[in-house]
C-alpha cells in the first residue's frame, strides 16, 4: 500500500472516536414527519438525519471561518448542499458495494473496536457503559445503528486500502518530472541597454508619438472607473481633539509597569533529559571536550527547538539561581525544569530595564490617545447610521458630524488614501448605481460610508494628459528594437566560436542553473527561453528598453546529489498519491453508476425547510 493512504486500527480508532465526538457536539436533529430517507444508493438508505446533520455542519464550519451567519439560500449558491449530497451518495454506495461484495467484521473485532473509542471511555481509561449510552443517545443514534455504521465504516476502509494497495507512478513520469524540474543550463549573457546604442535616440515628434499611441492603444487604455463619492472617520482625524489626562496615564503606567520595569534576563537554551542520570552523562561528555552543539544534533534536535528566549531568573524556577551565576557563553547544569533534568547555555545577558513616569509618558500618551480616539469613533456608528437611515447625504455626514467628505476615481489597482483598506475596496468593488450609502468599518477602527456617481467604461486616455508617459513608452520600446537589430548579426558570430569579449561585450556566465533559478536584471520569462535553446545557439531576448544576447554553453543533468534524492522521493510519492486519488475516483465513480442511486427531491425540500 503507498505512503499517505494505508490506515492503521490505531487510526480508525481515533477517527471514529472523533465522529461520535463531532457528532455530540453538533446535536443530532430528528426531522418530524414520515419520510426517513432521502433516497437510496444500491439497497442502502441514505438517512434525512445524516443529510440534514451534515450539512449544518457544513454551514457551521463556514460561519466559524467568515465570523457571520450564512444564509440558507447563500450556501446553496456555494453549492453546500449540493456537495454534501454528492458525498452521502458516494458514502453509500460504496456501502451497497461492501455488501455486495460480502466485506464485514465480525462481531468479537466489532467489540474490540467500541472498546479502544476514547469517547466511550471512562476517567480509569476503562469502557463505559452509561458513557457509551449517553453518547449515542446525544447523536440521536441507537447501538444498533452506531455499530452497523462501523461495521460499514471498516468495511469502507478495507475496500478503500484495496484499490489503493500498491499504487505507483512509473518510473519513466517520474523520470521525466525529475528532469524538468532539476535539469541545469549553463549559459553566457550580456545585458545592452540604451547605453550601447550606435546612434543615440533622437526627440520623436508628434506624428511619431501618435502613431506609437495608436499602435499601442491597449496600454494607454483606462480600466473601468468607478467616481465615488465617500465619507470617513477615522480614530487618527480625532487626536488632535483628545485629551488624556495625568491619572489616566498614570493608571496605564501601572497596568504596563512589567514592560517598562524588567528584572535582568538571560537569553538560554535548554537541553532537557527524561532522567538525572541521562543528563548527567551528557553534562560529562561536555566535560570531555563534546560541544553542546553536537549533544543538540545528537538528540535530533535542532538549536531552535530548545531556544528559551529571554527569561528572568523566576521564570527559570529552581534553575534560576545557576543560570544567572554562569558566565555567557557557558554550559551548566544539569538543573531542574518543567521537561525535566535539564542543561542549560547562556547565549547573553540583558541588563535590568527600568523606565521612570516621566520618560513613559511619550509612549503612553500616543496609545491612550488612539484608544479614545477609536471608541470616540466606534460610539458615532449608530448616530451615523440613524442619520442615513433618516436621509441624510454624505455631504449632510460632513456638515453635521466629524466625518469628511471626499472624492475617488475607483480602479481595481487604487491603493490611495482610503483605497489602501481592503473593506473600502470590497465595498467599492460591489457598489451599485442604486446602492444607499452604509455605514461600514475600516481596519484601524474608522468608519466610512460610499455612494456611486458614476461608472466610466475602459476608455483611451487623453492623448495630451499622458504624453510624458507615451514618450517614456516609445523610448523604451525604440531603444529594444534598435539594440535588436545592432546586434543581430553577432548572433551567428558567438554560435560560430566569437567570444562575448571579442565582439566588444560584457560577458556573464552563468553556470548550472536550474528552471526555477533567477537571474537579476532578466525579464520574466527569460529562463524559460535559455531552457527551450540549444546548446552552441544563441539569441536576442528583449527587455524593457533593453536587449539581452544570451549563449547557451552545456546542459546538465539534475544533480546527483542528497537534495536531488529528496526531491525525487518527494515528486515520486506525489505523482503516486495523484494517481491513486485518481483511480480510486474512477472507482468511485464506477461504484454510484452501479448502485444507480435514486433521491426524493420532496425529501431534500422537505429538509431544506429546516434552515433557516
Amino acid at each position: 500500500m503507498i505512503k499517505g493512504f494505508s490506515l492503521s486500527k490505531t487510526a480508525i480508532w481515533i477517527l471514529m472516536g472523533l465522529l461520535i465526538l463531532g457528532l455530540a457536539g453538533f446535536g443530532a436533529t430528528n426531522l418530524s414527519g414520515n419520510i426517513r430517507t432521502i433516497g437510496t444508493a444500491g439497497d442502502k438508505p441514505i438517512p434525512v438525519d445524516d443529510y440534514f446533520r451534515q450539512l449544518q455542519q457544513e454551514i457551521r464550519a463556514v460561519e466559524q471561518q467568515t465570523r457571520e451567519v450564512l444564509p440558507f439560500q447563500q450556501a446553496q449558491q456555494m453549492g453546500l448542499d449540493r456537495a454534501v449530497l454528492q458525498r452521502l451518495v458516494a458514502t453509500r454506495s460504496l456501502d451497497h458495494e461492501t455488501s455486495e461484495l460480502g466485506l464485514s467484521i465480525g462481531d468479537e473485532e466489532l467489540r474490540t473496536r467500541i472498546l479502544q473509542i476514547s469517547a466511550f471511555q471512562g476517567i480509569n481509561g476503562e469502557f463505559d457503559r452509561e458513557g457509551y449510552r449517553f453518547a449515542l443517545e446525544q447523536t440521536g443514534l441507537s447501538e444498533a445503528e452506531f455499530e452497523t455504521q462501523l461495521r460499514e465504516e471498516v468495511a469502507r476502509t478495507i475496500v478503500q486500502g484495496a484499490v489503493l494497495g500498491g499504487i505507483a507512478m512509473p518510473e519513466t513520469y517520474v523520470n521525466t518530472l525529475v528532469n524538468y524540474i532539476g535539469e541545469q543550463r549553463s549559459f553566457t549573457w550580456s545585458l545592452l541597454d540604451a547605453s550601447n546604442l550606435a546612434t543615440p535616440l533622437g526627440a520623436p515628434d508628434d506624428a511619431v508619438l501618435r502613431a506609437h499611441y495608436d499602435d499601442n492603444i491597449d496600454v494607454f487604455t483606462l480600466p473601468e472607473t468607478k467616481q465615488i463619492t465617500y465619507a470617513w472617520l477615522t480614530p487618527d482625524m480625532l487626536l488632535d481633539s483628545v485629551e488624556v489626562d495625568e491619572e489616566a496615564l498614570r493608571e496605564a503606567y501601572a497596568e504596563q509597569s512589567a514592560e517598562f520595569n524588567q528584572p535582568e534576563r538571560r537569553l538560554v537554551e535548554r537541553l532537557a533529559f527524561l532522567d538525572t542520570q541521562s543528563a548527567q552523562q551528557a553534562a560529562d561528555a561536555l566535560a570531555a571536550g563534546d560541544s553542546f552543539d553536537d549533544l543538540v544534533r545528537g538528540r535530533g534536535l535542532a538549536l531552535e527547538d530548545i531556544d528559551l528566549g529571554d527569561v528572568s531568573e523566576a521564570e527559570l524556577g529552581a534553575a534560576g539561581a545557576g543560570v544567572f551565576a554562569a558566565d555567557v557563553g557557558a554550559v551548566v547544569g544539569p538543573f531542574p525544569s518543567t521537561l525535566g533534568p535539564a542543561l542549560f547555555r547562556v547565549n547573553a545577558v540583558l541588563a535590568a530595564q527600568e523606565t521612570p513616569f516621566e520618560e513613559a509618558i511619550d509612549v503612553l500618551r500616543p496609545q491612550l490617545a488612539a484608544d479614545r480616539a477609536s471608541r470616540l469613533v466606534t460610539a458615532q456608528a449608530e448616530s451615523f447610521d440613524d442619520l442615513l437611515a433618516g436621509g441624510a447625504t454624505l455631504e449632510d455626514l460632513a456638515s453635521e458630524t466629524d466625518m469628511v467628505v471626499a472624492q475617488i476615481d475607483w480602479t481595481a489597482g487604487s491603493t490611495e488614501e482610503i483605497a489602501a483598506y481592503p473593506t473600502f475596496r470590497q465595498a467599492a468593488a460591489s457598489v451599485g448605481p442604486r446602492d444607499f450609502p452604509e455605514i461600514a468599518s475600516l481596519d484601524d477602527g474608522g468608519l466610512f460610508a460610499l455612494r456611486l456617481d458614476t461608472v466610466l467604461p475602459p476608455r483611451p486616455a487623453p492623448f495630451d494628459e499622458i504624453r510624458e508617459e507615451i514618450i517614456a513608452h516609445w523610448q523604451a520600446a525604440e531603444t529594444a528594437k534598435r539594440l535588436a537589430e545592432q546586434v543581430a548579426g553577432q548572433v551567428g558570430l558567438l554560435e560560430n566560436g566569437s567570444s562575448f569579449a571579442d565582439l566588444g561585450l560584457d560577458a556573464i556566465v552563468e553556470e548550472n542553473l536550474i528552471r526555477s533559478g533567477f537571474v537579476p536584471r532578466t525579464p520574466p520569462g527569460f529562463l524559460e527561453e535559455v531552457f527551450d535553446m540549444e546548446v552552441g545557439k544563441a539569441q536576442v531576448i528583449e527587455s524593457d528598453a533593453a536587449v539581452i544576447l544570451v549563449r547557451l554553453d552545456a546542459i546538465a543533468p539534475p544533480a546527483a546529489d542528497g537534495d536531488a534524492a529528496a526531491l525525487r522521493a518527494q515528486l515520486e510519492q506525489q505523482a503516486s498519491q495523484q494517481l491513486a486519488r485518481d483511480v480510486f475516483e474512477v472507482f468511485a465513480n464506477d461504484v454510484v453508476s452501479r448502485a444507480d442511486p435514486q433521491i426524493n427531491q420532496q425529501a431534500l425540500q422537505a429538509v431544506h425547510v429546516n434552515f433557516p
